[in-house]
């Protein structure tokens, strides 16, 4: 959702801001999808995730990586049999977090510390920020609020270049000099890259490898995860969910990032949004399945059944991962919401409906079909309309609350 600068999906890196572990050049082709990477010094972190993934791909075994040895550096973890993944990835118990994303692409935004105590008299306990900017972070320290930080995409060549004391150093001084590592619960390592983004693709990876090592001086590893939140379209064939597969022009960069969230036991993140679905695709998605309403009119899956694209979107990206062989990996959606006006079915109710819906369904701990006992975390876009955004008129127009503090709508994060 976040505006990002439109590039081919095969640039290659500029050779003058090469980082020290780069990705050197990506092959995209249906046939044969190869990642090269030119490590000097080695990494063994990234040696070991490169390694496993041309090993699956030589042999086409890759899907039995989810029962093999796993070595990464100072992080091992032995998944001798399938049911350990109940240990890796526990089900959740009670309710699944859902937050709201504090968006800042407007010019006539209240003052961080007004916001805060909106965002805390409402009851709201997790926050994503897609930046470090240093006074929102402080407004939020003290608060017992859970925060998701962002790096910009811009920021992640300086962070694969960097090596484990500068990364520390990047880290103690941009976030935690800030707000206390207690509040802190992702860092989301870019937005939308692989699609969107895609010069910044070689820098993914080793930026979070690199952010790894310095939480791991920390102590913090267990505490804080990394991740890389994308696009709904990194998805193709997603019709039934069961069919889903990464997209091939892009599955080389995003294997090694999945193999890392498995290794790391971290959450693959996505930005889902059903209102883009359906406006696109009025003639086979129908606003009903977009906003949790429809009750007869079912997608069958097999033996599952879907009544919303939500739930549909989520258990795309579940089955994806698997084919590649990576089973349990938790889905966090750290987008997702509706516009409130200037577009085709944009409106409050409807707002309402679906961001009611999302909220109230993580509350209750509701599952996907294809994973009913896992509530879905979620974060609701956006905290407030965002005037300076580019795009349709409607993307300035997902906000919850008006500059005044009053919800545009009744909706209850609790």
């Amino acid at each position: 959702m976040r505006q990002a600068t439109q590039t081919t999906s095969n640039q290659i890196c500029n050779k003058t801001s090469q980082p020290n572990f780069y990705l050197l050049h990506t092959i995209y082709s249906h046939q044969n999808s190869i990642l090269r990477y030119k490590s000097n010094p080695p990494n063994p972190i990234l040696s070991s995730i490169i390694h496993k993934f041309n090993s699956a791909k030589e042999k086409k075994k890759f899907h039995k990586y989810t029962m093999s040895t796993i070595n990464i550096q100072h992080l091992s973890l032995s998944l001798i049999s399938i049911h350990l993944l109940l240990i890796i990835f526990p089900s959740s118990t009670g309710a699944a977090p859902v937050g709201i994303c504090y968006g800042r692409v407007a010019n006539n935004l209240p003052q961080p510390s007004s916001i805060v105590n909106l965002i805390k008299s409402n009851g709201i306990k997790y926050v994503r920020l897609f930046d470090i900017d240093p006074t929102t972070l402080k407004s939020f320290s003290g608060t017992g609020i859970n925060l998701t930080i962002g790096v910009p995409n811009e920021l992640l060549p300086f962070l694969a270049n960097a090596n484990e004391a500068t990364a520390l150093s990047w880290l103690q001084s941009n976030v935690f000099a800030h707000i206390p590592a207690n509040q802190v619960r992702y860092i989301a390592v870019g937005n939308e890259v692989f699609l969107k983004d895609p010069f910044y693709t070689p820098y993914v990876v080793t930026a979070i490898l690199n952010l790894y090592q310095a939480l791991k001086t920390l102590n913090l590893t267990n505490s804080i995860k990394l991740s890389s939140p994308q696009a709904a379209s990194v998805v193709t064939n997603s019709y039934p969910p069961s069919a889903a597969t990464f997209d091939p022009y892009i599955e080389s960069a995003i294997i090694p990032l999945v193999q890392y969230l498995y290794d790391s036991r971290s959450p693959f993140m996505v930005n889902v949004y059903p209102y883009f679905s359906y406006v696109n695709n009025k003639n086979h998605v129908s606003l009903d399945y977009a906003l949790f309403k429809s009750k007869n009119n079912t997608v069958r899956d097999g033996a599952l059944s879907y009544s919303n694209l939500f739930d549909a979107s989520v258990d795309a990206f579940v089955s994806a991962m698997e084919k590649v062989g990576f089973e349990g990996v938790p889905v966090v959606v750290t987008e997702t919401g509706w516009p409130t006006k200037a577009g085709e079915a944009a409106s409050e109710e409807n707002a309402s409906l679906y961001n009611g819906n999302v909220a109230r369904r993580a509350a209750d701990d509701v599952g996907t079909p294809r994973r009913p006992e896992t509530g879905v975390e979620a974060y609701l876009f956006d905290l407030f309309d965002e005037n300076k955004k580019g795009g349709e008129e409607y993307e300035k127009h997902f906000g919850i609350f008006g500059l005044d503090g009053v919800k545009a709508y009744d909706i209850d994060f609790n």
